[in-house]
C-alpha cells in the first residue's frame, strides 16, 4: 500500500507532461477540423506520438474530449484577465470574443461525444459556465465602466450570442463569417 501511494504522489516525468500538452493542443486541432468523427489515430499522429501514448493519458475518447474542451475554457479565462489590462475595453472584448468563437469550433467538433458539455446538470457544464461568464463579465464591466459599451448587457447575453452565431454556420468558413458577425455585434453595442 505505501508503494501504490508514493507513486500517487510522484511528480510526472517532464516528457509526460510534454506528451499530454502535445496531445491536447492536437486534439484541438484535429477536432475542430475533424469533428466528432476524427480518428484517435490522427491525434496520436499530429502530435508526434504513439496510439498507446494517448490511450495511457486519456483511456477514452470522452475523457479527451473533455480534457481539451476543459484546457480551452482555461485557455479563454486566462486570455481574459491579461486582455482586463489592455487600455482599451471594447477593443479587448472584442478580441476575448473572437477568441471564444475557436472553444465553440472545438465544442462542436466534439459535441457528440463531449454532451456533457450541453448538459447543464455535468461538472464540465457548470465549470466552463462559471469560467467563461466570469471571464465575460470582467471584460464587459470594465467596457460600460468606460461607458464605452450599453449598460443593459450581461455576460450570460454575450455567451449566448456567441454560441448562437456559431451554431448557425456549417459551410467550411463559418468562423470567419462568425467572426465578422461578431464585429458587427460590438460595434452595436457601442455607446
Amino acid at each position: 500500500m505505501a508503494l501504490k501511494s508514493a507513486k500517487a504522489m510522484r511528480k510526472p516525468r517532464a516528457d509526460s507532461v510534454r506528451n499530454r500538452e502535445r496531445l491536447l493542443a492536437a486534439a484541438a486541432e484535429v477536432f475542430r477540423t475533424g469533428g466528432a468523427e476524427a480518428s484517435l489515430e490522427a491525434v496520436a499522429r499530429c502530435a508526434g506520438v504513439g496510439i498507446g501514448t494517448l490511450y495511457r493519458h486519456f483511456p477514452t475518447r470522452d475523457a479527451l474530449f473533455e480534457a481539451v474542451y476543459r484546457r480551452e475554457v482555461e485557455q479563454l479565462a486566462a486570455l481574459a484577465d491579461e486582455l482586463a489590462k489592455a487600455a482599451d475595453p471594447v477593443a479587448a472584448l472584442r478580441e476575448w470574443l473572437r477568441a471564444s468563437i475557436r472553444l465553440v469550433a472545438t465544442k462542436r467538433g466534439a459535441l457528440t461525444a463531449l454532451a456533457l458539455a450541453v448538459d447543464s446538470s455535468s461538472d464540465v457544464y457548470a465549470y466552463s459556465q462559471a469560467n467563461l461568464t466570469r471571464a465575460a463579465g470582467m471584460l464587459l464591466k470594465r467596457a460600460i465602466a468606460a461607458e464605452a459599451i450599453r449598460a443593459d448587457v450581461t455576460a450570460e447575453d454575450i455567451l449566448h450570442v456567441v454560441i448562437g452565431m456559431s451554431l448557425m454556420g456549417k459551410d467550411p468558413g463559418w468562423e470567419e463569417n462568425v467572426i465578422r458577425l461578431i464585429d458587427i455585434f460590438v460595434d452595436g453595442l457601442k455607446t
